[in-house]
């Protein structure tokens, strides 16, 4: 069990980040300022942060009229969840 509240510690904080990369991001586009590269949020996204990067694309308005966004970041969460699903499967099923 140990292990299990180490992995969900460890997606809350990605999708924290993923929440807040967002958040940032728009609002560096906002000023005009140096921006964070889309390769550090599909990142973010890839490693876990896929549920969090995915809602602050909707809840800031940000990178919704990016169609490898709007198509990858819900591709991501559905692949975390089906992995997450297998997981599960192979450990309590």
């Amino acid at each position: 069990m140990n292990l299990l509240r180490m992995a969900l510690a460890y997606l809350w904080i990605m999708n924290l980040a993923g929440l807040m990369v967002m958040g940032m991001d728009k609002s560096r586009a906002k000023r005009h300022v140096w921006r964070i590269p889309e390769a550090t949020l599909f990142l973010i996204s890839f490693l876990g942060g896929s549920i969090g990067t995915w809602a602050g694309m909707y809840l800031f308005r940000h990178k919704t009229k990016h169609g490898h966004f709007v198509i990858g970041m819900p591709l991501i969460c559905i692949c975390h969840m089906i992995l997450a699903g297998y997981i599960c499967n192979r450990l309590w099923g």
